[in-house]
């Protein structure tokens, strides 16, 4: 806009003395453009929704696509936590907090919570809601999925040595290199999921859906994948050393 503008083709309403170029608009939020045609930068998580949405006209205005982008993306994400029971910081202080040690998020709503590298060891998140939800590096040694509808969450690099999936929805998770040493996956939705290099020693996928999952690299050795569906699963390079596969469905059947 500003480039089409100033190109010339335009007549332009100037300041006779001075020769300042007059734009009709709020001048509130010019720096804010301005710096983001000089360096691509502007301080959106840092201001209000309201000055949020009011960069935002500003940036339409001015056609800068990228900008428009950034800010609707910041918005969208604010409005899809406010629907979650929770936040960060309510898991935090209930995990340090908690008497027995032991925390129960059993049915809570927790989609798109960024909750990566906590410790969150043994607490139960079974049936709960947790698409989206950000687990990177995150310490859930014997935490309970049962049920739990983890659609799309990121789980990379994540401690998940024995945890309890029984039923959960993991489809088009993210586990590469994840720790799922001993792990109930039985009767789980893992299609599409990314299990590149995750260790999945004697991790149990019984009846598991792995159509389409990618395992390359992973180390499976004493894995039951008794009766899994690993149709159009990748197993490039995966260790397959002492591998339960009996009546496994796969690309290799006859």
């Amino acid at each position: 806009m500003l480039a089409a503008m100033f190109s010339g083709r335009h007549t332009l309403c100037k300041d006779s003395e001075k020769g300042y170029v007059f734009i009709d608009r709020d001048g509130k939020h010019f720096r804010h453009i301005l710096n983001w045609l000089r360096d691509g930068v502007a301080p959106i998580r840092n201001l209000s929704d309201l000055e949020r949405v009011e960069l935002l006209r500003e940036a339409e205005y001015y056609q800068l696509l990228g900008l428009v982008d950034m800010i609707n993306e910041v918005l969208n994400k604010k409005d899809e936590q406010m629907d979650t029971d929770l936040t960060r910081t309510d898991i935090i202080k209930i995990v340090q907090y908690a008497a027995s040690g032991c925390v129960s998020l059993i049915g809570v709503n927790l989609s798109g919570l960024d909750l990566s590298k906590l410790c969150l060891k043994g607490v139960d998140f079974s049936f709960a809601s947790l698409n989206k939800v950000i687990f990177s590096g995150a310490n859930l040694h014997h935490a309970q999925f049962q049920g739990a509808d983890a659609e799309n969450t990121n789980f990379q690099n994540a401690t998940l040595t024995d945890c309890e999936f029984t039923k959960a929805n993991l489809r088009g998770a993210l586990l590469a290199g994840a720790n799922l040493r001993s792990a109930n996956l039985h009767c789980s939705e893992l299609c599409d999921a990314d299990l590149r290099s995750a260790r999945l020693e004697n991790a149990r996928f019984t009846y598991a859906n792995l159509e389409g999952a990618n395992l390359e690299g992973a180390n499976l050795t004493g894995a039951k994948m008794r009766k899994a569906n690993l149709k159009g699963a990748n197993l490039q390079r995966a260790c397959l050393v002492g591998v339960d596969l009996q009546d496994t469905v796969s690309n290799f059947d006859s």
